[in-house]
């Protein structure tokens, strides 16, 4: 095996070899979650993408790796949200009157407008919600245009942030003007109470928090579950570390690398550097970035004083009158945002570690910040002190141009993706398909492509796993114990099996080059379409062996990454996992549908009366009962397996009414075609197996999800019907253009122009001479008038010849 190499945030650029501290071991702390809101498809492609280079370090290249995770349960955010949450509910409590709410909600209007967007206040008069909208698009219709602020480039997270405030002011709006302001104008609400009424709040019963983090961490963790992210060894909480972070900080003052000023201390960055170390090691050109330090700080601490320089971060804050707070040698007070990770990972994985991984938003101040203060609390004057050997950072996933957020509020719910758009596997594909540490912005053309790639699997499994139940003849082909059917060492590696030696190449190559899953996805469906192209141009002489070792080879790599949910290492067999496999069920349970198929199928053969053929009478006395007992006995608990007996039975029954149908009676064969169909379009598909009919051959059982085929027979159905539809509507269409050409043609031409009142004298033929002034009909018109005169007679002509000689 190559030596593995990654990309290390703290050395830019191409990927450096992957060292662990211990051989074999590799331990790992990962930043958590904020719980104050539910995690959307930024977090998805966070900890997924965390979670696909940790199957690879345990599943593929055989690492102990001690993964370690904080949820963050104190922070500003949460403070926030739990305290107006409970002011929002203790207000709706109270006894206003319609007029006083619907003030109460206008003060509010108005408030959050001058927070957020000042423009709306920049005309004479007062804005109120009559002249809102009005307002909204002089000052800010460019934005909401897709413009930018500035004028120039692509949108960003600034125009997605002001977005959001004018789409929280447009629902106010709704809700005022029809008093519902407690209905649906939370959002202006929420801080303008938290601006009266914050310090009211007894923070000494801390359950206004902690309910709020406990159902949020939950939700994270059922959403991480139906992602099949595997959980952390070890889980830390900020709740459950504040004494020791209090002791972290004491230290880190002791040795003079931070200061207490008025109840909260900071660290001293200016005193870090003189002493030999260096500060902002993985984002440099940030350190002076008033707005990220301002961001990393949190809202909360803008009125915190006493800092020395001003990137001094915050370890320590007093916590002020509705906040949380816990005792300290400083005062009450709470722990600072970035102290949080380095106490809870230094204790559980101690003064280094290999890695240490988050999104890359997190890099700065939050990631150099812990950085800074671990070493500070670890290093010897004079000596720098390395804390963590690798920081991976995850690239941003992005919505129009702007990172998703919770903060932005543009973002979707991995709940709602799940439900909607996305199953864990196809998200999982999307994040695959790009880099970890690349941004990725979901295009309709990556959904395509995941789609792509994802059915080009499904159907290789699905093929391959029928032609081996074909050539085998046996529910036992698609054991993996089955040696008769393994590539032989005595076999030339060519064709085909170079092929499988050559992908087998490439993937190593991919995974070793910081797990390069682009490159790993190409390999697999490069593989597939090389094993597909062999299987249509060799037929019944092709490499079945080779077929049968690329699709267990792709299976153990869908496995490892973690694609199969119902899988287990080390994701040996054919194919998906079946759910009831995972789960274990008893196997007569898991059989009974296709038993009771089978029995219903061979009851409806017995009635059309077939005793001529043999093949019919021999399948229908020979019971697949036999062979179930002895797949189950053996230990087999995947369904599919257990299912092929019946299944065998089932198609070879339907194939020989097929060869029947065409020598029996009209009545005889119109009842074979109906059950044959009905076999292979309901009995089976509702069970998720669809027979693929072959000229000349026995069809091929596949296992497909039932929900997939019942898609394709109503997506069949609504066509074929659409089709009947349209075919009627033209039937209807030529018999009224045939019914309006008789019905004109019915005239005889002697009688077609007599009622005209343009014309006063007609000829023995019926063609008029004069018109109604008793003039002449010109020239030009009485060729015309021939010219019709002519048509109607031929007309007239048929019509005679077909109904007889009536004239109208």
């Amino acid at each position: 095996m190559d030596s593995i190499k990654v990309h290390n945030s703290l050395k830019p650029g191409g990927p450096v070899p992957f060292v662990p501290i211990e051989k074999g071991k590799v331990s790992w702390y990962a930043c958590g979650p904020t719980v104050y809101d539910q995690s959307h498809l930024g977090h998805a492609r966070n900890y997924v993408s965390t979670d696909i280079i940790r199957r690879i370090l345990v599943h593929y290249f055989d690492f102990k790796v001690n993964f370690v995770m904080n949820f963050t349960d104190i922070d500003d955010k949460i403070i926030i949200k739990a305290r107006r949450q409970r002011l929002l509910d203790l207000e709706k409590q109270k006894s206003y009157t319609d007029d006083e709410i619907l003030e109460l909600g206008k003060a509010a209007f108005r408030a959050y407008a001058e927070t957020n967007l000042p423009k709306l206040l920049e005309d004479e008069g007062e804005l109120d919600v009559n002249s809102y909208i009005p307002r909204r698009d002089a000052a800010y219709g460019n934005v909401l245009a897709g413009g930018t602020l500035t004028g120039e480039g692509r949108p960003g997270d600034a125009e997605a942030k002001l977005k959001m405030h004018i789409s929280n002011m447009t629902s106010a709006v709704i809700a005022i003007n029809g008093n519902q302001v407690f209905k649906g104008a939370d959002e202006i609400l929420l801080p303008y109470l938290d601006s009266l009424y914050k310090e009211t709040i007894d923070t000494s019963d801390q359950s206004i928090f902690t309910d709020l983090t406990r159902f949020m961490e939950g939700e994270f963790t059922d959403d991480m579950d139906a992602l099949n992210v595997l959980r952390p060894d070890v889980v830390t909480r900020v709740t459950e570390y504040v004494p020791q972070i209090a002791n972290f900080v004491e230290r880190i003052v002791e040795k003079g690398f931070a200061y207490e000023a008025e109840g909260s201390v900071y660290f001293d960055i200016a005193a870090f550097e003189k002493a030999g170390n260096t500060y902002a090691r993985l984002r440099p050109d940030n350190r002076n970035d008033k707005a990220l330090q301002e961001e990393g700080e949190g809202s909360l601490s803008k009125s915190l004083g006493g800092k020395r320089g001003a990137g001094d971060f915050a370890l320590w804050k007093k916590s002020k009158p509705g906040e949380p707070y816990w005792p300290s040698k400083w005062g009450n007070g709470r722990p600072g945002w970035h102290i949080e990770c380095s106490v809870m990972a230094s204790d559980v994985l101690g003064s280094r570690m290999d890695l240490h991984s988050g999104g890359i938003d997190l890099a700065f101040p939050h990631h150099d910040n812990e950085l800074a203060q671990s070493e500070a609390f670890f290093c010897e004057h004079g000596h720098e002190h390395t804390w963590v050997n690798y920081f991976l950072h995850m690239g941003h996933l992005s919505i129009s141009g702007s990172k998703m957020s919770k903060s932005l509020k543009n973002f979707q719910t991995i709940k709602d993706a799940l439900a909607s758009t996305y199953t864990a596997r196809s998200m999982r594909i999307v994040f695959l398909l790009g880099r970890w540490n690349d941004g990725v912005e979901i295009s309709p053309d990556m959904r395509t492509q995941a789609d792509s790639w994802e059915s080009a699997v499904n159907n290789f499994f699905t093929n391959t796993k029928s032609l081996l139940v074909e050539i085998a003849g046996t529910a036992a082909a698609i054991d993996g114990n089955v040696k008769t059917l393994s590539i032989s060492d005595d076999k030339p590696q060519d064709g085909l099996r170079a092929g499988l030696e050559q992908a087998k190449k490439d993937v190593e190559a991919a995974l070793t080059n910081s797990f390069d899953t682009p490159q790993v996805m190409r390999a697999i469906a490069e593989i597939i379409r090389k094993a597909n192209v062999h299987v249509s141009t060799y037929k019944s002489d092709m490499d079945l062996p080779a077929v049968e070792a690329i699709g267990r080879w792709i299976t153990k790599l869908v496995g490892i990454l973690g694609l199969d949910a119902n899988a287990s290492p080390p994701y040996e067999g054919l194919g998906w996992a079946p759910a009831a496999a995972a789960a274990n069920v008893d196997p007569s349970t898991a059989v009974q549908p296709y038993k009771t198929v089978f029995g219903a199928v061979q009851s409806d053969v017995l009635g059309l009366d077939l005793t001529a053929s043999e093949t019919i009478t021999d399948i229908v006395s020979q019971s697949p009962d036999a062979e179930f007992e002895s797949l189950a006995i053996a230990g087999v608990r995947d369904p599919e397996q257990l299912a092929l007996p019946y299944l065998r039975a089932v198609s070879k029954l339907r194939d020989e009414l097929r060869r029947l149908a065409p020598t029996a009676s009209p009545e005889t064969k119109k009842a074979i075609l109906a059950l044959s169909d009905r076999v292979r379009d309901f009995d089976l598909t509702n069970l998720g197996v669809y027979l693929d009919d072959r000229p000349d051959q026995p069809s091929l059982i596949k296992f497909v999800p039932a929900a997939e085929l019942i898609a394709a027979r109503e997506e069949k159905a609504a066509k074929d019907a659409e089709k009947a539809r349209a075919k009627e509507e033209a039937k209807r269409a030529r018999e009224k253009a045939d019914e309006e050409k008789w019905a004109k043609a019915k005239l005889a031409p002697e009688e077609m122009f007599k009622n005209d009142e343009r014309y006063s004298e007609w000829d023995s033929e019926g063609k008029p001479t004069k018109m109604k002034d008793g003039s002449e009909v010109p020239k030009s018109q009485l060729k015309k008038l021939k010219k019709d005169w002519d048509r109607q007679k031929k007309a007239h002509g048929e019509y005679q010849a077909k109904f007889g000689g009536g004239t109208a």
